[in-house]
């Protein structure tokens, strides 16, 4: 198991470390500060380095799975194909740092907090999204036509309006009675521990929650963070799929 400290706080780009198991995935840590591939958001990249002076290239992070393909609770820290003979001079219980790339993570944070914002704009379930540094899409369950324009001013006036972006969680009871809390058709949240981790944005209260939903990903603080982010494309994917491309409307600073 892996403790994933990025769901505690998603600004903290680095943490100390033990490697536990050392596999033909690549390297799993008893806690990392990495996230993932799941929930349509792309996986972290970034860098291990160990005490005797290694520095080994993380270049993907994926969950783990058992032998037989099943998904478990541990977190696989993907090397460079590179450095094989970086990653032969590893062993189990090997000291750590455990350090992501930030500003790509950043930009991740954006967008996916984007989405939930997209959300409030375009309340329809949604049916599919991946979240990349470049840029992210969402498709949403409607057969209306978007327009682009619109989103773009909403989104920003969200962003204007500087909402807070908090982390909690509910029951699986509380989420039985609130099916509805759950906006994709196509990513159920994680059940079995009792709890399940949600996003809000917004205030507590009806005129001031902008969106609700449980979600494991990383998210800014508050949607004042996000900046330019515009709606770029519409596609109509198919009858009853509306895709919402979402890029930067400058180029980021370094």
């Amino acid at each position: 198991m892996t403790i994933d400290l990025f769901r505690q706080d998603a600004y903290r780009t680095e943490c100390e470390a033990q490697i536990i198991a050392i596999t033909e995935q690549g390297i799993v840590l008893d806690q990392t500060v990495f996230y993932p591939l799941g929930g349509g958001q792309a996986g972290d990249t970034g860098m291990l380095q160990l005490a005797h002076g290694v520095s080994l290239t993380v270049v993907d992070t994926r969950k783990g799975r058992d032998a037989d393909g099943q998904p478990n609770q541990s977190i696989v820290h993907v090397p460079s194909p590179e450095q094989a003979d970086e990653l032969a001079t590893l062993r189990v219980g090997d000291r750590v740092t455990a350090r992501i790339d930030w500003q790509r993570r950043h930009k991740l944070m954006r967008f996916h907090t984007t989405t939930h914002l997209l959300c409030h704009l375009v309340p329809q379930l949604v049916n599919g999204c991946s979240i990349t540094p470049e840029y992210a899409r969402i498709d949403f369950n409607m057969t209306d036509p978007l327009d682009k324009e619109a989103l773009s001013a909403g989104i920003a006036a969200l962003v204007a309006a500087g909402h807070a972006v908090t982390v909690g969680e509910i029951s699986d009871a509380e989420l039985d009675a609130n099916p509805s809390l759950v906006k994709s058709m196509s990513v159920q949240p994680p059940r079995g521990s009792g709890h399940i981790r949600t996003i809000r944005v917004g205030g507590d209260d009806g005129a001031g929650l902008i969106d609700f939903q449980p979600c494991g990903g990383t998210h800014v603080a508050n949607t004042a963070e996000i900046g330019a982010i515009v709606a770029t494309k519409i596609e109509k994917k198919s009858a009853t799929t509306r895709r919402v491309v979402l890029g930067f409307a400058a180029p980021l600073e370094a």
